[in-house]
C-alpha cells in the first residue's frame, strides 16, 4: 500500500494498524517513497509455562561425586 503523506496524515491510525497486520505501508512524499511502516518485532517470545515438560530429565546419580573426583571427596 503507497500513500501521500497528506493521506497519511489524516489516516495514521487506519495505517499503522495495517503494518502491525503485516501489510506494506509506504509513505510518499510527492511522488516518491519516503517512509516504510514496519511494526516492531517483539525481542522475547511469549513464554508458555511447562513447554518443556517430558522433554528434559535428570539422571537418578545426578547429585552423586564424579568418580575422577572420588579420592578427593574421602
Amino acid at each position: 500500500m503507497q500513500v501521500s503523506l497528506v493521506e497519511a496524515s489524516a489516516n495514521l491510525s487506519d495505517l499503522v494498524q495495517a503494518a502491525i497486520n503485516g501489510e506494506e505501508v509506504i509513505l510518499l512524499n510527492g511522488d516518491r517513497p519516503a517512509i516504510r511502516l514496519t511494526p516492531i518485532q517483539s525481542v522475547k517470545p511469549n513464554r508458555k509455562p511447562g513447554s518443556a515438560k517430558g522433554l528434559i530429565w535428570m539422571s537418578d546419580d545426578f547429585d552423586e561425586p564424579l568418580e575422577e573426583f572420588k579420592e578427593y571427596m574421602e
